[in-house]
């Protein structure tokens, strides 16, 4: 009797094209890190008070479902190289109207024009990840919002240094103009072929197209994404798609975004009220928030490789609860540095192993789930701040923040039941992580 050795566990490739299109996550990255510490501060310059503030979110909600809409029909008509440097270019756009601009209308403008921009290239970007590393996906994935991250972790630091200095906000936000042209022009080199190719009409689709081909790890199958590809079709569960787990990852993603961006945009404000720390410091140490998200996505990664990424989603939620006690206990600035990052150990893994779970299991039809996701997310981060924000004005940023382990334990029951629906339609099969074939 023999045994078989077990398989290696695939590793992760990088060309250039992964570190290509990282350019969007730290473009990304820096405008998330840089400017949603600095709402608070926006508020008290524009005199306006933390629900209308929270209005960005909303704007960025706005923006996101617009780019939702615009994703699917730029990638088909355009190619996928030509949408990510026109976002790039838009990114650019916004951020000039959102710097230059002294009333809230303006900002409110300037931000959408971002938010669509921003998640264009992102959900652009994370769809070509997907059909480009196949089963290696949720490590590309996780690694290029880790770069986005880390990056991103200098953005709370270079608000904090500006302000200190008599600046304000605006120059360090303003970076992420420079980093949208840089990554446009890195695109732009880019070969139009593989994942960045123009879609090709599918035989006998009537003209509805998706990329032929999708490029794998060398010596990997390449699998034509095709509209007859079993379970590939709408409200069915075959081999290429789990409807009922998509749906659960879905809300896991909503739930991690919302997580995200209102702890990102009202911290500042809460480190404030607790510790009376000024308003450099108590935004500087949203870079603790932004440095356990980045130092979990270089874990997270390689690990998704090995243990189930939908076990992981879950386990991360409950870290998220554990970060948010200690800052919301806590009554020096050093304490609720450590909340925040032990927070983000939890947040960082969240949306990453979320999106790649929703992607995979969406069989083909990755940026069709992308838009979905797009829209589920805008959703999120229009309402998590502003509501957030209406609840510090009404009964104070301490009592508000109990929003915050509410919505970790939703997106820790989804991502539970995500990987037992998924388990249910597709038996004996491991839980996917960003396989698009």
């Amino acid at each position: 009797m023999t045994t078989q050795t077990p398989a290696p566990a695939p590793r992760l490739h990088r060309d250039r094209f992964t570190l290509t299109l990282d350019g969007v996550f730290v473009t990304w990255g820096w405008l998330l890190y840089s400017f949603n510490p600095s709402v608070p501060l926006l508020a008290a310059e524009l005199g306006v008070s933390n629900a209308q503030a929270g209005l960005h979110g909303t704007a960025m909600a706005v923006g996101a479902v617009l780019a939702a809409a615009l994703t699917p029909w730029a990638v088909l008509r355009l190619g996928r190289r030509a949408t990510l440097v026109g976002a790039c270019v838009l990114i650019t756009a916004g951020i000039a109207l959102l710097t230059s601009g002294w009333t809230l209308p303006a900002t409110l403008s300037g931000m959408v024009v971002v938010s669509v921009g921003g998640n264009v290239a992102v959900s652009a970007a994370q769809a070509g990840l997907v059909r480009h590393h196949g089963r290696t996906a949720s490590a590309a994935v996780t690694e290029a919002n880790g770069v986005g991250s880390g990056i991103g972790l200098l953005g709370p630091l270079a608000v904090g240094a500006c302000v200190a200095a008599g600046w304000g906000w605006r120059p360090a936000v303003a970076v992420t103009a420079a980093l949208a042209l840089a990554t446009a022009v890195a695109v732009r080199l880019l070969p139009a072929q593989g994942a960045l190719a123009r879609p090709l009409p599918r035989a006998g689709a009537g003209g509805a197209t998706s990329s032929p081909h999708v490029s794998r790890q060398p010596g990997e199958i390449d699998v034509p994404a095709r509209a007859d590809h079993p379970g590939s079709g709408p409200g069915t569960a075959g081999p290429g798609r789990a409807v009922l787990a998509s749906r659960w990852f879905l809300v896991a993603v909503v739930a991690a975004l919302a997580l995200e961006n209102a702890t990102t945009y009202w911290a500042t404000d809460l480190v404030r009220d607790r510790t009376g720390a000024g308003a450099g410091i108590a935004t500087a140490t949203t870079a603790g928030l932004v440095a356990g998200m980045t130092l979990i996505r270089f874990v997270v990664g390689p690990l998704s490789l090995r243990v189930s990424p939908a076990r992981l989603l879950a386990a991360s939620f409950g870290v998220a609860i554990a970060g948010w006690a200690v800052l919301w206990t806590a009554t020096s600035a050093p304490v609720a540095l450590a909340g925040l990052f032990l927070a983000g150990l939890g947040y960082g893994a969240q949306y990453p192993l979320g999106i790649a779970l929703l992607l995979g299991a969406a069989g083909g039809a990755t940026d069709a789930a992308q838009a979905r996701a797009t829209v589920g997310g805008g959703v999120a981060v229009g309402l998590a701040p502003f509501l957030l924000g209406a609840l510090a004005d009404a009964v104070g940023s301490h009592t508000a923040f109990l929003v915050v382990p509410a919505l970790a334990v939703l997106g820790g029951v989804a991502a539970v039941a995500g990987g037992r629906a998924w388990r249910r339609e597709r038996p004996g099969v491991p839980v996917p992580a960003g396989d698009a074939a």
